[in-house]
């Protein structure tokens, strides 16, 4: 009787933590000293050019990708499979769909996801993850699906990197305010550290800190007033979300500077888009604070694998 009755006080309460992704899922994540051990050390550095494999949606986009390439110089190769606000989930389930898929990968760069894993062509697998990230966590068990993919990929011999993005420019809580907060709370402690806790010998997921770089860019530009062609951060986004050329350069420089550990300082700003037109070029003075600021934010964030 007496348990019946705790059942019926305990079984809705677990039902409103469950809705409220309060109700942590099997198994607890990976405890902090653990993890944080996993980055004591430098990740190991690439001993020639990286082809990399992008798995994710319209915050990777083509030209990003591409200029990537172009700063990387000769040797350097990618592939993607991309959708629009798509979750990894939908990257690994063959029957969830995968919003704008038919769009998104009408390129030449598009290869099968799961193909491109198996093949031996890469040597990098970056990840991430759809916004808003608190509904991928809550709904479509983001630390399973970086779990799932990051397996494959490390049984392969691929280091991982999971490339953190950002949210709307309007958002209630404030622009700069989540990104100070969402990479430990969410990035790191809602989806690295869960989904690391499932490996049976856990191996570490290096961080590509897109919303880090976004966020000190906005400081800079705000601490020093216009640059070149930008105001403020604003002006690295087509719309309230995605980036434009100067963002995508931005986030190029970042990509750079993680999977090759060496600065970007000083690498060229007139690039090409990926079907080839010119992309809009931020100027010399412009690229510099941004090469600068990525440097200084890759190296300053153990995650990232590099040191300066």
């Amino acid at each position: 009787m007496f348990k019946r009755i705790v059942l019926r006080v305990i079984a809705p309460a677990l039902a409103v933590m469950a809705a409220l992704g309060l109700y942590a899922r099997d198994p607890a994540p990976l405890d902090k000293d653990t993890f944080e051990a996993l980055y004591a050390e430098p990740a190991p550095k690439p001993d020639g050019p990286r082809q990399v494999f992008h798995i994710g949606h319209s915050l990777v986009g083509r030209d990003m990708p591409a200029m990537l390439a172009q700063l990387a110089g000769e040797g350097h190769d990618y592939a993607s499979q991309l959708g629009w606000g798509a979750t990894l989930k939908s990257h690994w389930e063959p029957d969830v769909a995968i919003n704008g898929f038919a769009e998104e990968n009408a390129h030449e760069k598009y290869r099968d996801a799961h193909e491109a894993m198996e093949s031996g062509d890469y040597n990098a697998l970056v990840l991430t993850e759809m916004v808003e990230i608190k509904d991928a966590i809550r709904y479509f068990d983001s630390p399973t699906y970086v779990y799932r993919w990051t397996d494959k990929a490390q049984s392969r011999g691929l280091p991982v990197y999971l490339y953190e993005t950002w949210h709307q420019l309007d958002d209630a809580s404030g622009w700069l305010s989540r990104l100070d907060q969402d990479l430990g709370l969410y990035w790191e402690d809602a989806i690295l550290r869960p989904a690391l806790a499932r490996a049976e010998i856990p191996r570490p997921v290096y961080i590509i800190p897109g919303g880090q770089v976004m966020a000190a860019f906005a400081r800079a530009l705000e601490a020093q007033g216009p640059v070149g062609p930008l105001a403020s951060h604003e002006d690295l986004f087509s719309d309230d979300i995605h980036f434009n050329d100067y963002g995508a350069y931005l986030m190029a420089l970042t990509h750079y500077a993680v999977l090759y550990q060496q600065s970007p300082v000083g690498l060229p700003h007139q690039l090409s888009r990926a079907d080839g037109t010119p992309a809009d070029d931020p100027g010399a003075e412009a690229a510099r604070l941004m090469q600068n600021v990525v440097w200084d934010v890759v190296t300053s964030l153990p995650r990232t694998g590099v040191r300066s």
